[in-house]
């Protein structure tokens, strides 16, 4: 069946542009979330507006969801009220899908949560793919997304329009069955945050001792320990001191747990990775909930009592500011 008519279901600022991209390439989009300036952007950009989750995916073809995490994906598809095993309550959006439509999950969640979201699918007769992406904000709204599949190929194939729509063809991964998009997304988070650590610590000691930051910046991409956060992903902060706020680090220590989680689940003890979640707990106490997702780095920062940035390089035992520059981070700037 082709898909004509989307619900989506999670507009903030991943799920905001990815939204608009389904409408510029043509879908009938009927959109919700509880902010009702996201709600306001994704109408200006031509969805029609939703009046709950369950309208945004009644007649839909498909279904769309990008939420914050497994929490909220629960409850928006499965409802708050009790179900049968397995089931969908009638005031979560799974159960206003007709018999035929796609869910398309692409929240970073749990394999476990997916394996009930498709039992309470397939009840009534839909099928689901898991379909976390990877990109960053700036991916969003480039529409050049990486996306991990999980489910039946043939459903992939069905859906592949929404998801070109939304990510680059060439990224676009089918990476096993139920449950794998999920797992690989995890991964994939756990390693990036295991590379800002490692990169907070090089940086930090090399320039303490002595090297410019950016002699050491540019050997260290020039070597075999380079990494795209290294090469890519820490030049804003570099340059202007930009920990990425679009991912704050209430998200970070969630995903954080979700791997953690999942290796404990598959029987592997993972030492390096806890000591990583812990450092992003410490730098999410510090520096508040909203802080951006490389705000790790700045722990390092203010234990070495300097900044990393280009052009403001301390020499060998010169005193610096502590942390990043005021109001860039900080728990005064952090209350939400």
């Amino acid at each position: 069946m082709r898909i004509a008519r989307v619900g989506f279901i999670g507009l903030g600022n991943m799920g905001g542009p990815m939204c608009a991209h389904l409408v510029r390439a043509g879908f009938a989009v009927r959109a919700f979330d509880i902010d009702e300036r996201a709600l306001g952007r994704a109408t200006a950009a031509g969805a029609a507006r939703a009046s709950s989750a369950t309208d945004a995916a009644a007649g839909a073809d498909a279904l769309v969801t990008m939420l914050p995490g497994p929490p909220q994906v629960e409850e928006v598809l499965l409802g708050g009220g009790r179900a049968a095993p397995g089931g969908a309550t009638a005031d979560g959006a799974l159960a206003a899908l007709p018999a035929g439509a796609a869910l398309i999950e692409m929240s970073t969640s749990s394999a476990a949560l997916g394996e009930r979201l498709r039992a309470a699918a397939a009840q009534r007769g839909v099928e689901m793919l898991d379909a976390p992406v990877a990109g960053q904000a700036a991916g969003a709204q480039a529409g050049t997304l990486s996306i991990y599949v999980g489910g039946e190929r043939a459903l992939l194939e069905r859906c592949r329009p929404l998801l070109e729509a939304m990510g680059e063809r060439e990224r676009i991964f089918h990476v096993g069955g139920p449950g794998c998009g999920y797992v690989v997304k995890l991964l994939l988070n756990l390693l990036w945050f295991v590379h800002a650590v490692a990169a907070g610590e090089a940086l930090v000691v090399g320039v303490r001792a002595g090297v410019s930051l950016e002699a050491l910046h540019a050997a260290l991409t020039g070597s075999p320990a380079n990494s795209h956060l290294l090469e890519r992903d820490l030049l804003p902060l570099l340059r202007a001191g930009d920990y990425d706020e679009a991912f704050p680090m209430r998200l970070v220590t969630k995903d954080l747990a979700l791997a953690i989680e999942l290796a404990r689940e598959a029987g592997v003890p993972v030492e390096l990775s806890a000591l990583v979640e812990q450092i992003h707990r410490r730098a999410r106490a510090r520096f508040g909930d909203a802080a951006g997702e490389l705000s790790a780095v700045a722990l390092y920062e203010e234990l070495a009592g300097m900044r990393l940035r280009f052009g403001e390089q301390p020499g060998r035992g010169e005193e610096q500011p502590q942390g990043p520059k005021e109001g860039a981070l900080g728990p005064e700037a952090r209350s939400g």
